[in-house]
Parts: structure tokens; C-alpha cells; sequence
């Protein structure tokens, strides 16, 4: 590959990232509305959720297998196709409010979810590895920067008033436009290798290999409590500040832009950090960081206070689901079936813990149903201990296969 191939390839994966966070905050942003268009509280909206949780489940666990079958590039094109359709039937759910047509709809962008984010991580660390050098935080920095742009859009909108239905309707065109274009500059993660013997071994690994070893599922418990921290605040800070805290709706979305910038402004600027001072020693500060943030958010006696809870909250959830993707990729041999499968705990963690925070929620508040969370941060930050700490990979040069 040229440099030019690969600088291309890394932008388009960026790109990639970039729409899946607006795809995630396009509707999450404006979950007050759906909340108010169905005329559901926090218990049966939990289980709505739980329609796009079955849909995740549905394909999270055969995504590794998917992706190394067809190949990433193909399994991301049929993922958003199938996202962004869903959108639109979201949008069309809440205008007509009809509550199955919003669950089928979740359904759909559940399974697409969970698979274009596996492929995306796949085709992230073979980027990584073309480039020589630690991206992961970036690429996933782009994944935030993505969500501080839909959750400003979603904003702006409720402000403006710009119907539901219209906003999800045009943000999935967009979505589409984004990802059409970023496959026209990636290649195969696959990589053409002169060492067969090499080759044997990526071909004899598979994904039951990995489920069985012990220290990529102990990668995935970690990844487990983080992107848990980071999914309960993605579905459910909106709701906490106009149920709980008694704030506007134009409050509650930008509550959810605090959130998703601190975590942006964290993996933009955290690649510096580990690079300097190992994974390890970063993580242990960053789930402390995460841990305080959720006991200020859950306890602060307004909303002022439960601002500066999110930013510290954000701020500690930023690194562990990148950090966690880089180290299940260190092997490279391995790399693309383990990080399959920590990309499957982490994103079954990120869609199914939210539903479950609902139903924990009606019983005792959404912000005490929180504590759930800062149980599962601690298992994350007892789980570093099997992060390695980063070593500078030295430049891979590498053939393409194919496109």
C-alpha cells in the first residue's frame, strides 16, 4: 500500500466512526420526545428499549462471524442500509404514535448497530496496524465527535421545534451519504502476507477460540463496566434532568451534549496520555474519574451540581472502550476475531444495560437505578490489571488483497 492508500483508508474509517455517533445521538438526543410522543414514562420506555436491545442480541454474537466471512466493508454497507431505515420508521412510529411500529423500528437499528460497529472496529485495528502507530482513541474520538454533533443538532431542533419525524428523516440521509462515501476509500482488513505459516494461523483461530481465552473475555469485562457507563448516560441523562432534576427538555439535550463533549474532549486528547504513561496507570484514573462523576451525578442536590457530575462521568468513560479494542488487537494474528468478540460484550453491555437501568428506574428513579453502573465501573477498574501496557508498534508494510 501507498501512503496516500492508507492516509485514505484512515480518513474514511474516521468517517465511519464519525456517522455512527450521529447515528446514535440523532434519536437519543430527542428521547424525551419519543417518551412524550408515545406518552410512556421511564418503565415502559425501558422496555421499548429492549427492542432494540433483542435486536443487538439478535446479531451482536454472529457479527465476528459475519464480518470474517463476507468481509467488513460488505457487512458495514448492509448495516447502515438497514440502520437508516430504521430511523425512518422510528420517526414515522412517534408521528403516528404507534408504539409497534417504534419497536420494530428499534429492532431493525439494533441489528445494524451491532453490526457496523463490529466491522468499523475491525477495520479501525487494521488501520492501526497499516499505520504503525496507536489511532484507536482517535477513530473512536470521531465516534464522539459524531454524537456532540447529533446531540447539537438534536438540540437545536427541539428548540426550533423541527418535527421528530423530519429531524430522524433528513439525519438518516445524511448518515447514508457519510458511509457511501467512506466505503470508496477503504480496502480489505484482510492482509496479503509472504509468511503462510502466518496466514495458517489467522485462518486456524476462530471465534469459538477466542470465547475460550481467558484473557480476551477478562479485556471484555473491562470493556463490559465502560461501555456500560457510557451507554446508561447515552439513553438515560435526558430523562434524569427533566424527570428528576425538573429541567427543560432544551435542558435535558444539552445535559447529553455535556456528556458526549467531555467524553470527545478525553479521547482526543488521552492518545498523548497513554502513549506517555502506559494503559494501565491511565485507565486506573480514568474509572476513578468515571465512578466520581456517577456518585456527583446521583447524589447533587441540583442541576448546576449534576453538570459538573456529567463532565467528570464523561471524562472517565472517554478511553476504556477504545483502550479496551486496542489492547484485544495487540495480537495481530488474532486480532480480528478477538476484538470481534470484545466488541460483542462491550456493545451487548452498551445496548442491553440501558433497558435494564429503565426497569430499575420506575422502582427507584433513574439516577439511583445509576448505582448498578458504578458497581460495574469498579469491576472495570479491578480488570486493568490485564490491559498490557502499550508498546509502540513499528511500522507494518502490507499488501492489499482485495477491495
Amino acid at each position: 500500500m501507498t501512503d496516500q492508500q492508507i492516509q485514505g483508508w484512515y480518513r474514511a474509517v474516521l468517517i465511519l466512526f464519525f456517522a455512527s455517533g450521529l447515528l446514535t445521538s440523532s434519536w437519543l438526543a430527542r428521547l424525551h420526545d419519543v417518551a412524550h410522543g408515545l406518552n410512556l414514562t421511564a418503565g415502559p420506555m425501558g422496555v421499548l428499549l429492549l427492542a432494540q436491545t433483542v435486536g443487538s442480541f439478535s446479531a451482536v454474537s454472529l457479527s465476528g462471524v459475519l464480518v470474517s466471512r463476507f468481509g467488513a466493508q460488505r457487512c458495514i454497507l448492509f448495516a447502515y442500509l438497514l440502520s437508516v431505515v430504521g430511523m425512518c420508521g422510528l420517526g414515522l412510529g412517534v408521528a403516528l404514535s404507534q408504539v409497534w411500529i417504534v419497536a420494530l423500528s428499534l429492532t431493525g437499528m439494533g441489528l445494524g448497530t451491532a453490526v457496523s460497529n463490529v466491522a468499523s472496529n475491525v477495520q479501525g485495528v487494521a488501520v492501526e496496524r497499516a499505520l504503525g502507530r496507536f489511532v484507536t482513541p482517535i477513530m473512536h474520538g470521531f465516534f464522539s465527535i459524531g454524537t456532540v454533533v447529533g446531540a447539537g443538532i438534536g438540540a437545536l431542533d427541539t428548540y426550533l421545534g423541527v418535527p421528530f419525524s423530519i429531524h430522524m428523516w433528513y439525519m438518516a440521509a445524511l448518515i447514508l451519504t457519510l458511509v457511501l462515501y467512506a466505503l470508496r476509500l477503504c480496502f480489505s482488513e484482510n492482509y496479503g502476507q509472504d509468511n503462510t505459516a502466518m496466514m495458517a494461523q489467522v485462518s486456524a483461530y476462530r471465534v469459538k477460540d477466542a470465547w475460550r481465552d481467558k484473557h480476551t473475555i477478562f479485556i471484555g469485562f473491562f470493556v463490559l463496566g465502560m461501555a456500560l457507563a457510557e451507554g446508561s448516560a447515552n439513553d438515560w441523562i435526558a430523562l434524569a434532568l427533566t424527570q428528576e432534576y425538573g429541567t427543560t427538555a432544551t435542558i435535558g439535550s444539552l445535559g447529553y451534549f455535556t456528556f458526549v463533549a467531555a467524553m470527545t474532549t478525553g479521547r482526543l486528547t488521552g492518545t498523548r496520555l497513554l502513549n506517555t504513561y502506559g494503559r494501565i496507570p491511565v485507565l486506573r484514573v480514568t474509572c476513578t474519574l468515571a465512578m466520581i462523576g456517577l456518585i456527583i451525578f446521583i447524589f447533587a442536590p441540583n442541576a448546576p451540581t449534576g453538570f459538573v457530575g456529567l463532565v467528570i462521568w464523561g471524562l472517565g468513560a472517554s478511553l476504556g472502550f477504545p483502550t479496551g479494542m486496542s489492547a484485544a488487537s495487540d495480537d495481530p494474528i488474532k486480532s480480528a476475531v478477538r476484538v470481534s468478540v470484545v466488541s460483542t460484550i462491550g456493545y451487548a453491555a452498551f445496548l442491553g444495560g440501558p433497558p435494564i437501568l429503565g426497569l430499575l428506574g420506575e422502582i427507584f428513579g433513574i439516577r439511583h437505578g445509576l448505582l448498578g453502573v458504578l458497581i460495574f465501573v469498579a469491576v472495570s477498574f479491578a480488570m486493568t490489571r490485564y490491559l498490557e501496557i502499550y508498546k509502540k508498534q513499528e511500522p507494518i508494510h502490507v499488501e492489499i488483497l482485495d477491495r
